[in-house]
């Protein structure tokens, strides 16, 4: 029965992926698929990477669809970016808790008690809210975006915190940073952290600068408290760029599970491990082959971006992609 079960469950998937494969081609659709979403979604995606790397496919994709499986910030970028292709985002209830901790009204407000600075948002934020932003950036290249900003000027910096404050350490810049955070790199503390050192004591250790545990993490390498392996704190992307390029055989994670995949892919003779198995985020994981096919089929649910806030947006992401270009704009 259980073998009748998994061979049920792979003809199934087949069938699936031929489908969405056909429909692919008669709607001439990209697939773009974020590091943190299901395996099999991962699988049958044009393009797999970070929020940086998908708005950078999705600014220049010659197709007239685009199937955006991530969250709906992401989606948002991606019609910004490509206002006249249909962008699809098979669930539309694939939200954000980081991007849900600050609104366009609340910005504006604390905008209005410094005037004159500089606002950098983070890519995960409404499109409402680019739209009175000055920069957008990613994990990937926001410590450029700082960086391209003169010293001279005062700095914004919404909504992670825990990305503000590495921020902070790496370009020594102080910034006024909004207290928001994501519920699930958040939840990855130091104790997971030692729990997994101990299990496996040759592993180096990969941070997103969105964790909890990041400040106090290199607080203690810095003390000689925590002694061992390479630790390194960037993006997704600089993740699966590290694992693949290091000497290293073993490797602790601390960022959400999804993206020990694509890992697995890459340097299948390494050994990965998450910092927390808990690491896993709910709205990453809404997205599902089945949603997909049904997506393209009824080319539906679409997002779309009101023309005026899309364009005011649209500098702000603009200013992010030019810096990750080495061309920076001023604001």
């Amino acid at each position: 029965m259980i073998a009748s079960t998994a061979e049920t469950r792979t003809h199934r998937d087949a069938l699936l992926r031929e489908r969405i494969t056909r429909l692919r081609k008669e709607r001439n659709a990209v697939i773009l698929a974020h590091n943190y979403q299901r395996p099999e979604v991962q699988d049958i995606a044009d393009f797999v990477g970070d929020s940086l790397g998908l708005s950078q496919q999705a600014a220049s994709t010659t197709a007239d669809v685009i199937v955006f499986c991530g969250v709906h910030f992401m989606a948002e970028t991606a019609a910004i970016l490509s206002p006249r292709k249909t962008v699809l985002l098979p669930d539309l209830e694939a939200g954000c808790s980081l991007a849900a901790t600050i609104t366009a009204d609340q910005l504006r407000e604390w905008r209005g008690q410094h005037p004159g600075a500089v606002v950098v948002s983070y890519v995960n934020t409404t499109a409402e809210v680019k739209a009175e932003s000055d920069y957008c950036c990613t994990s990937s290249n926001a410590e450029a975006v700082i960086r391209s900003i003169p010293e001279d000027r005062e700095i914004l910096f919404c909504p992670d915190m825990f990305l503000g404050a590495h921020l902070e350490r790496v370009t020594g810049r102080r910034m006024h940073i909004w207290m928001g955070e994501c519920h699930v790199h958040a939840g990855i503390d130091p104790s997971a952290l030692d729990a997994q050192r101990r299990s496996h004591p040759d592993a180096e250790l990969l941070i997103h600068p969105e964790c909890g545990c990041t400040s106090s993490t290199l607080y203690r390498m810095s003390s000689g408290d925590l002694t061992g392996p390479a630790t390194v704190v960037t993006s997704t992307e600089g993740m699966v760029r590290r694992a693949a390029a290091s000497p290293a055989s073993t490797f602790i994670v601390a960022t959400e599970v999804g993206i020990l995949h694509r890992m697995h892919q890459l340097a299948p003779q390494k050994e990965f491990f998450a910092a927390s198995e808990a690491a896993i985020c709910p709205y990453m994981k809404l997205i599902t082959m089945e949603k997909v096919a049904a997506s393209l089929e009824r080319m539906a649910p679409r997002v779309v971006v009101d023309p005026t806030v899309a364009a005011r947006a649209r500098r702000a992401i603009d200013r992010m992609l030019a810096v990750s270009a080495g061309q920076v704009a001023a604001a």
